[in-house]
């Protein structure tokens, strides 16, 4: 079965991914099991996606329920999911209005749109360039991997659309010098760098950050498509830092699984979005909305949140503990359960030797093992990964 499928869709589907060649059958809580009944535990959760585990049962219900109800009938017409879920989000942020898209590339569009009006709209013409990081990463559609800080992305897509430039992430100094010498709409920046290889700042870094925009008049946006959703240990990374952006852009854990992106803001920059401004057909359906304000309900009202910041400070304990017997690893980083190791190797053959072992991981920027497992994970899940870790990395020095 499997070999058959792995055939089927490498002959029918576009190779823009590397895949490995394991067919995924069903899911639940932190485990998955392929088409051949072999299991598997989960670290990457659909990258930051399943934030709840697989097939949960609050969500599925919601999920299905709507769907016998009304499945879509445009955003020419209100709807009640929609509404709630926007209440929901509003109320639990720093934000007073929304407007919903189907993933993360698309919040971003939604940002970088809205900055850009803000400005046309106030006479501020001139201001339409946006700020921002080296190694950030934004999306792939033409605007999103323009804003992205990483060549690779843009790597036969040129030229890239104008109207981005760059400064190191985590430097003060370098962002003051940019941000003085022309007029910027906005600084768009992740509170912690994932795609990046989960770079964090520094304690005031983001603090120095919102207070250069303050100065300047520029605004700030935070790309929370892989922080937010209670993936650093509180349902916004930013809440972290004692400061808020001005504009807010979520997906991914949005509704576990299903697609959906959100763009957030407040009042005096949400009234340039008006009819006909921005539109999205699908933003926002009821189906998806049922599921998302489940998704949302779950993780505050059962603590999981609470489970993620005790699981992820003893896994990044335990991470730290191999790098001190271990002189492969470099470096352990992140909060919550956005984890990054840092190896002096490629990360590939350990991913492949720990998907062997029944564990799934991912590397990113070839040498760091991104750990994002769902945030109900537990000690056994993760004992038993930092076991099949040890093991490998005693054999590396044989």
């Amino acid at each position: 079965m499997s070999s058959e499928i792995i055939s089927k869709a490498d002959k029918y589907i576009a190779a823009t991914y590397k895949r490995t060649p394991v067919v995924f059958a069903k899911g639940k809580g932190c485990t998955l099991w392929d088409s051949e009944g072999r299991a598997y535990t989960d670290f990457v959760a659909g990258i930051a996606v399943c934030n709840l585990g697989h097939a949960h049962p609050k969500v599925a219900k919601a999920l299905a329920a709507q769907a016998e109800i009304l499945f879509h009938v445009s955003n020419l017409y209100y709807t009640i999911p929609q509404t709630e879920l926007a209440e929901w989000l509003v109320e639990h942020s720093f934000a007073d209005r929304m407007f919903f898209c189907n993933s993360g590339a698309e919040a971003n569009e939604a940002a970088i749109k809205i900055a850009r009006k803000y400005f046309k709209d106030k006479g501020g013409a001139e201001r339409y360039k946006i700020i921002t990081m080296e190694k950030s990463f934004h999306g792939r559609t033409m605007a999103t991997l323009s804003a992205t800080g990483q060549d690779k992305i843009k790597k036969g897509f040129d030229p890239v659309l104008a109207g981005f430039d760059f400064v190191p992430f985590n430097d003060v100094e370098a962002l003051w010098k940019k941000i003085e010498t022309s007029s910027f709409c906005a600084v768009l920046l992740e509170p912690i760098q994932g795609e990046g290889g989960v770079r964090c700042p520094s304690p005031e870094y983001l603090k120095a950050v919102r207070q250069m925009c303050n100065e300047t008049g520029t605004l700030l946006i935070f790309d929370e498509i892989q922080t937010g959703i209670g993936r650093t240990g509180k349902l916004f990374a930013y809440q972290h830092f004692g400061i808020e952006p001005d504009i807010m852009t979520l997906a991914k854990a949005l509704a576990n699984g299903l697609p959906i992106g959100a763009m957030l803001t407040k009042e005096d920059i949400a009234e340039v979005f008006g009819p006909g401004s921005h539109a999205s057909t699908f933003g926002g359906t009821p189906v998806i909305t049922a599921a998302s304000l489940e998704t949302l309900k779950v993780l505050s009202e059962e603590k999981i949140i609470d489970n993620c910041m005790e699981m992820g400070l003893y896994f990044k304990e335990k991470l730290l503990e191999l790098k001190s017997r271990y002189d492969v690893i470099e470096d352990v980083r992140g909060l919550g359960l956005l984890i990054g190791m840092k190896l002096k190797i490629k990360g590939e053959s350990i991913v492949k030797t720990c998907m062997e072992k029944g564990f799934v991981i991912n590397c990113i920027q070839d040498n760091i093992l991104r750990f994002v497992p769902p945030l109900i994970v537990g000690k056994n899940e993760i004992d038993s990964l930092l076991a099949c870790l040890d093991e490998i990395f005693e054999g590396l020095k044989e």
